[in-house]
C-alpha cells in the first residue's frame, strides 16, 4: 500500500504519486499545486506558500484552476485588501498566487495566465524602522548574561546570519581562517557561502564549544539538538526589552543592521552583498537608501 500524503486542499494522494508529479507535468489541480511547493527550496517559504495557496482556493471554493477568470483573480485582490490590513501581507499573498498561475504556465498546465494582469499593491518601505544602531546592538549583546545567548546574538550580527542559517549550524562549519575563523552559512535558495569573522567573535565564539564534537549543534537547546528558530526569536525579544528598545525586533533586524553599519563603516556594496548572499547589488543597496548620509535638505537653509 502506498503510503499516503495531504495536499494543500486537503485531498489525500499517494506518497508514489508524488514522485510521477515530479517527473512530469501536472494532470490535477492538487498535483499542480504539490509539484509547485515542491519547486520551493525553502521550508519556511514553502510553508508560506501553501497557506497563500490554500487562502485562494478557499476563497473560490477549490474552483478548477483552468476556470478562473481575470474577474475572479480581480476579486481576490480585493478579498485580500478587505481581509488584511496590511499591504505588504497583501502583496505577499498575490504574489504566491501570481506564482503559481506563472508555474502552471510554464509546465503546460494552463495556457493562459490571467493573474499575469494582476499588480501587485505599492507597500512602504519600511527597512529604516528595522535597523538598531549599533550602540542598541551593542546594549542588547552587554545585557545579554547567559554565555550561549550572548554569543548567539553577537553571531547574528557579525555573520548577518538568517535564522534558519544559525538553527543549521553545526561546529564542522566553524572553522580557522588566518588569525581567526569562519563560519559556513547554507541558507536561501541552497546558497552556501562562508563569513569571515573578527578575532573579538571567533574567540567568543570558540569559547563555548566545551569539547563539543564536529557533528554537534553550535546552538543546541536544553532538550538536546539545535535550537529552533522560535526560541533564537525570543532570545532576541528578550535583549531588545533588556535594552529598552520599542518594537517588535526579531533576529532579521540584526542582519538589516550588519548591512547598514558595514556601509556606514566603509565597506563596499558589493562586499556585503557577498556577505548577506544577496542575489544583486541592487538588493543589497536598498541599506544606502534607508539610511543615507546626504540629501538635497542638507543645503537648505532651514
Amino acid at each position: 500500500m502506498n503510503a499516503m500524503i495531504v495536499t494543500p486542499g486537503g485531498n489525500q494522494i499517494a506518497k508514489q504519486d508524488t514522485v510521477i508529479v515530479s517527473a512530469t507535468r501536472a494532470s490535477t489541480d492538487d498535483q499542480l499545486v504539490t509539484l509547485f511547493l515542491n519547486s520551493v527550496r525553502s521550508n519556511h517559504t514553502r510553508r508560506a506558500y501553501a497557506q497563500s495557496v490554500e487562502t485562494f482556493r478557499l476563497f473560490l471554493s477549490y474552483m478548477p484552476l483552468q476556470s478562473v477568470t481575470l474577474e475572479d483573480a480581480q476579486a481576490f485582490m480585493a478579498h485580500l485588501a478587505e481581509k488584511y490590513p496590511s499591504a505588504n501581507s497583501q502583496k505577499l499573498k498575490l504574489n504566491t498566487i501570481k506564482s503559481l498561475f506563472s508555474f502552471a504556465t510554464s509546465v503546460g498546465y494552463l495556457r493562459l495566465n490571467v493573474f499575469a494582469a494582476v499588480k501587485a499593491p505599492r507597500v512602504k518601505d519600511t527597512l529604516a524602522e528595522r535597523i538598531l544602531s549599533e550602540s542598541e546592538v551593542l546594549t542588547m549583546i552587554a545585557l545579554t548574561t547567559k554565555d550561549r545567548d550572548k554569543v548567539l546574538l553577537r553571531l547574528l550580527y557579525a555573520s548577518a546570519g538568517r535564522v534558519s542559517e544559525i538553527c543549521g549550524l553545526c561546529w564542522c562549519d566553524v572553522q580557522p581562517s588566518g588569525d581567526s575563523g569562519q563560519v559556513t552559512l547554507f541558507g536561501k535558495g541552497g546558497e552556501t557561502r562562508a563569513v569571515k569573522l573578527s578575532k573579538e567573535t571567533w574567540k567568543s565564539l570558540q569559547a563555548i564549544r566545551n569539547g563539543a564534537g564536529n557533528d554537534a549543534p553550535v546552538f543546541a537547546s536544553q532538550m538536546g539538538g539545535a535550537m529552533v528558530a522560535s526560541r533564537i526569536w525570543q532570545i532576541v525579544r528578550e535583549a531588545a526589552q533588556r535594552a529598552g528598545i520599542a518594537g517588535n525586533v526579531s533576529p532579521h533586524w540584526f542582519r538589516h543592521s550588519h548591512a547598514s553599519h558595514a556601509l556606514e563603516r566603509g565597506a563596499s556594496v558589493a562586499l556585503v552583498r557577498d556577505t548577506l548572499g544577496h542575489s544583486s547589488l541592487q538588493v543589497t543597496s536598498r541599506y544606502t537608501h534607508a539610511k543615507p548620509d546626504q540629501s538635497s535638505a542638507l543645503h537648505l537653509a532651514v
